[in-house]
């Protein structure tokens, strides 16, 4: 299955959730109760499309986004991916037979997370260890950064979500107010359902928003952690052999 077919999978079945569960709330228990429910999910998705406003189409802009993102997280951010274990094979038999050389040219020919550390303290064997282990440390620590500002967009969707909710609540208050005002206190409920429905509208989908892709980027950064730490071990140790033996007493 593609990336474009999973994203649209996931947002029909997001849409038939959220309908489903809302149908079920205001089912009445009649003798049609199927076509019933059939029949309130498809009011309730209309009813989100004509009373989400701008700022809700937003926010349901940002949630593709967001789910785009969360998919290629999911594909990008695996040891497969970072640290390929047949290269890891292949880096350690170089080391063992001592062609550095052609380690340094196997690193910029598979660039990854795990080759990039490494080509980061080959040029430095003939140096001190210590600069060996201060230049695989800092390219560690760049490489982490990198991965922890992919999936830092996910954190930035599901802040910036329920602010966009809550704008659009504000919204649609100041319009239900402004019809009060027009017509000096005599406004019929029919005319504030427009603004009321919009604000709640809004607020609801930057709540289903930002709950999701708060537990996605919680899921990612612990495993962008958990990956940081055993790529890190892997690389020390191989350059552990260069680390100088303290002579006997």
């Amino acid at each position: 299955m593609s990336i474009k077919t999973l994203l649209w999978s996931m947002m029909v079945a997001s849409v038939l959730l959220v309908g489903t569960g809302s149908a079920v709330a205001q089912d009445d228990g009649g003798s049609d109760g199927a076509a019933t429910d059939v029949t309130e999910t498809t009011s309730f998705a209309s009813q989100i499309a004509d009373n989400a406003g701008p700022i809700g189409w937003c926010i349901i802009i940002l949630s593709v986004v967001g789910v785009a993102l969360a998919i290629e997280n999911a594909v990008f951010l695996r040891k497969e991916k970072l640290a390929p274990p047949d290269l890891i094979d292949e880096i350690e038999a170089l080391f063992e037979a001592g062609d550095y050389q052609e380690a340094i040219e196997l690193c910029e020919a598979e660039p990854n997370f795990f080759t990039n550390v490494v080509a980061a303290g080959l040029p430095k064997l003939h140096a001190s260890f210590d600069a060996i282990e201060k230049s695989l440390e800092e390219m560690t620590e760049e490489e982490a950064l990198k991965l922890h500002a992919k999936i830092g967009w996910l954190s930035f969707i599901a802040a910036v979500s329920p602010m966009m909710g809550l704008l659009g609540t504000v919204s649609g208050m100041i319009e239900s107010f402004n019809v009060i005002a027009a017509t000096k206190g005599q406004a019929d409920p029919s005319q504030l359902s427009s603004g009321i429905s919009g604000a709640l509208v809004t607020t609801m989908l930057g709540l289903i928003i930002a709950i999701p892709m708060t537990f996605a980027f919680t899921l990612y950064r612990n495993k962008v952690v958990k990956m940081t730490i055993e790529i890190g071990a892997v690389v020390e140790d191989l350059f552990e052999r260069f680390r100088p033996t303290k002579a006997a007493a």
